[in-house]
């Protein structure tokens, strides 16, 4: 059975992709196992080689995938490149990693008791729509440097840059069937990689309501997990803010990849008393936001993922009296929607909702305790900003909010050297970082007791 994958800037055919059956994931697993086997056993240098051959496949194929990326999903191309590159660069960072995962030698009586990390086996890698090739390497590219074998599972929408990785991971040398990209539906591909006990650990991005699901049949078996979930982030900008430099960035922390971003700082919290200045420029940056053609390098914005989620995303935009202004969008095929924003109450589902996609609520607060009441006032803690100018208070709600990143007079999200998850619902474990790997092997401790003479 195949699915047609659209093109959603103008409802074209890209092409159909194949999904597999329960009996080819079952075989998909069986072939990952034994050759997790045999990458576990070669040296950490050859590994190394093998991942930074991987990172050269990818370098060379940077334009392809950048374009694949665009027609699949709708992403402005020049974001497109950066997503790609992104795919290289952590593959770089992750192939030093065999080299360095050492253990610990712990003085005990009698003996010696040293460390291993060792690998998992096989992890089930499941991917979101919304950054296909990014999120996907930040799973397979720590997992197999600690040796395991990885099988990825594309969301079905935008399948086709994580099944061309799969294609030059083989071409750079990598051992066939170590990383295989498995396309499929979720309640066949995913579900087994949760029942089948050869799979050691499911790494999910994508909703809350999936991954509850998703840990709670991993329960039966103690598989571990690591999920990525929903986000309502907060844009916190207090009064003695840079007003003009927050308002000017703001349209990219929600409107980048039209707001499919469980990062979107999609509540805007800004102090009363500078409200009005703040929107005032805030309105010309989302008016000038240029929203179009993703194959126009000058393009910001490019279009929704379907038609399907424009209609869920229109569900929230229900009362135009509470819209303050919107930007442009073409008109004409596609799945177009302009950016949005709106000026609800503390209570509407566009504030307690996550939307994932280019509307934003605009709030405003009284003081810092407010602020930070607002902020917390959500069952996700993925991500937010914080501006102003006064260190002591940045550093006093950084460590208030309950998010699980942070940035402080800008809208940095991910960074692939620094670690990266949620709290509350919006996920467990964490990703990225020089730890990335130690998420994907067991701690092992083993005595060795000394002979006396």
């Amino acid at each position: 059975m195949a699915y047609t994958v659209i093109n959603p800037a103008d409802e074209t055919v890209v092409t159909t992709v194949q999904r597999l059956d329960i009996e080819e994931v079952d075989a998909a697993i069986f072939g990952a196992t034994v050759a997790q086997k045999e990458w576990a056993r070669r040296a950490p240098l050859d590994r190394a080689t093998l991942l930074r051959r991987f990172a050269e496949a990818v370098d060379r194929d940077l334009e392809n995938l950048a374009q694949l990326e665009t027609r699949n999903s709708g992403h402005p191309i020049t974001q497109a490149r950066g997503e790609a590159a992104s795919v290289r660069d952590v593959l770089e960072y992750y192939s030093g990693a065999p080299e360095r995962l050492i253990g610990q030698q712990i003085p005990v009586s009698g003996g010696m008791n040293v460390t291993f990390h060792e690998p998992m086996g096989v992890i089930g890698i499941i991917t979101p729509w919304n950054f296909p090739m990014s999120i996907a390497a930040w799973g397979f590219a720590p997992a197999l440097a600690a040796g395991n074998a990885v099988l990825l599972k594309p969301a079905e929408w935008t399948s086709l840059t994580s099944i061309r990785l799969g294609e030059l991971a083989l071409e750079a040398g990598l051992p066939e069937g170590l990383f295989q990209v498995t396309p499929g539906q979720g309640p066949v591909v995913g579900e087994r990689f949760v029942t089948h006990p050869d799979v050691r650990k499911v790494v999910f991005t994508g909703s809350t309501e999936v991954g509850k699901r998703i840990m709670a049949g991993a329960s039966e078996q103690v598989k571990r997990v690591t999920l990525e979930l929903g986000g309502k982030s907060a844009n916190i900008i207090f009064g003695d803010a840079d007003v003009e430099a927050a308002a000017l960035a703001a349209p990219s922390s929600v409107f980048d990849n039209a707001g499919q971003d469980c990062c979107a700082r999609s509540r805007l919290l800004v102090q009363r008393g500078v409200f009005d200045r703040f929107m005032n420029v805030f309105e010309g940056a989302v008016q000038d936001l240029r929203v179009g053609d993703p194959l126009d390098p000058d393009t910001e914005m490019g279009p929704l993922v379907t038609l399907s989620h424009r209609d869920h995303v229109t569900s929230f935009v229900d009362d135009d009296s509470l819209v303050a202004f919107r930007g442009s969008c073409p008109s004409g095929p596609g799945a177009w929607f302009p950016p949005t924003v709106m000026t609800p109450s503390r209570d509407h589902r566009v504030v307690e909702e996550e939307v994932f996609g280019p509307v934003v609520a605009v709030l405003p607060f009284d003081d810092e305790a407010d602020a930070i009441k607002i902020a917390n006032d959500s069952k996700y803690g993925l991500s937010g900003s914080i501006w102003t100018q006064d260190l002591s208070r940045a550093i006093r709600v950084s460590r208030a909010v309950e998010s699980g990143t942070l940035s402080v007079n800008s809208h940095s999200s991910v960074r692939y050297s620094a670690p990266f998850g949620g709290m509350k619902q919006s996920g467990i474990g964490r990703e990225l970082g020089p730890d990335a790997p130690l998420q994907f092997s067991e701690t092992k401790s083993v005595f060795y007791a000394a002979s006396e003479n």
